[in-house]
């Protein structure tokens, strides 16, 4: 039983073209890492503190291969265009790990 790794970014759009030229260009790095978008700019309800207008969940397999899809060569190359886009906060986390059995008793 492995636990997944997860990319959580709050963020603000400076430059909508931009920030869509930035996904462009990080889907293949990050597909290639293995992950997979959880929650993309979909309407949030904060309900403590501050917030960012848009958040964004990246699952990886693990925290491993989460760390190593940002640090690697082909992600770090897509992030002058997100900087230039966009306003970032993110973080880097393990999840719980979980099989599909602990699922089905929920």
């Amino acid at each position: 039983m492995s636990a997944p790794g997860f990319w959580v970014a709050h963020v603000t759009i400076l430059d909508p073209a931009g920030y869509a030229a930035y996904r462009a260009a990080a889907a293949p790095a990050i597909a290639a890492a293995g992950g997979r978008i959880r929650a993309l700019g979909a309407p949030q309800d904060t309900v403590a503190g501050q917030m960012r207008p848009d958040t964004v969940i990246v699952e990886f397999p693990t925290l491993a291969a989460a760390r190593a899809c940002y640090f690697g060569a082909p992600y770090q190359a897509t992030l002058a265009a997100r900087d230039a886009a966009a306003a970032v906060d993110l973080t880097i986390l393990e999840g719980l790990p979980f099989n599909d059995a602990e699922i089905s008793r929920g």
